[in-house]
């Protein structure tokens, strides 16, 4: 479960063994995780976190969008 970003309480990660979905992004807060398609993004789930606390991951998520792509690539060999 590689980090690839920690940004205040969020922490931004992926699985090692979801090679054959699109590329996405987990966001682990203390409250919970929810999960964001990148291309383009949107929110796949959530599970726990406040809506505020949606809003601010999404925010980021936008903000790294590129390094998430090239991490979740680059891992994952495509």
């Amino acid at each position: 479960m590689p980090t690839i970003l920690r940004i205040g309480p969020f922490r931004f990660h992926f699985y090692s063994d979801e090679s054959n979905e699109p590329a996405h992004i987990h966001v682990r807060s203390p409250d919970g995780e929810c999960k964001f398609w990148l291309e383009p993004i949107r929110l796949a789930r959530n599970r726990g976190i406040p809506p505020q606390d949606v809003r601010e991951a999404e925010r980021l998520v936008f903000e790294n969008q590129q390094l998430l792509i090239e991490s979740f690539h680059e891992y994952h060999n495509r």
